[in-house]
């Protein structure tokens, strides 16, 4: 799954945000930031910023994320240079700067999610003289996959994907799928 993770200072808070290729947002396609709640999917609460004022999306065919302005009265800046109109390619550790407000690309990862195994805890060693059960070759275990939730981690059942992650709420339409290994 492609993803790009943004970080800023918010009224002195580290904030961190995720975006995925596909992620579910308020304009398909897109994940806008500015200071509107109702219009943007990350808000910004520094007065500089506009209240709509770019978005960020992936291009599948050149299998890239890209910054596109939504403002030429205010024109974001990218790695130092004023983006008026269209699009600027985003890399991992691109500054932007919303008005005075400044985010950071920290990681960009394309196709680079490998699959996930997760063990379950081993068993204690059985002494040898108290094991009385008869021993059987050993068989493939059968599969079990899983929703990893994107904000707390906890591994949930494929069924929860409409309803969503039942620790903490969070959607789990960008959650990534694992693969847990069962208990023998």
């Amino acid at each position: 799954m492609n993803s790009l993770t943004l970080q800023w200072d918010d009224a002195g808070q580290s904030k961190t945000q995720q975006i995925y290729e596909q992620q579910s947002s308020k304009n398909t396609g897109t994940f806008r930031i500015g200071r509107d709640p109702f219009r943007c999917d990350i808000i910004l609460t520094h007065p500089t910023v506009s209240g709509l004022h770019v978005e960020i999306f992936f291009n599948s065919q050149q299998k890239r994320f890209y910054i596109r302005n939504l403002r030429e009265s205010n024109p974001p800046q990218i790695d130092g240079k004023s983006l008026i109109q269209g699009e600027m390619l985003l890399n991992e550790r691109s500054i932007i700067y919303l008005g005075q407000q400044q985010l950071q690309v920290t990681e960009v990862s394309i196709n680079s999610i490998p699959a996930t195994i997760l063990f379950p805890p081993q068993q204690p060693p059985v002494q040898p003289g108290f094991n009385h059960q008869k021993k059987s070759l050993p068989t493939q275990p059968k599969s079990i996959y899983g929703l990893q939730c994107p904000r707390c981690y906890k591994v949930s059942p494929p069924e929860n994907l409409q309803i969503g992650c039942p620790w903490c709420g969070t959607s789990l339409a960008a959650a990534v799928s694992v693969l847990v290994a069962p208990n023998n």
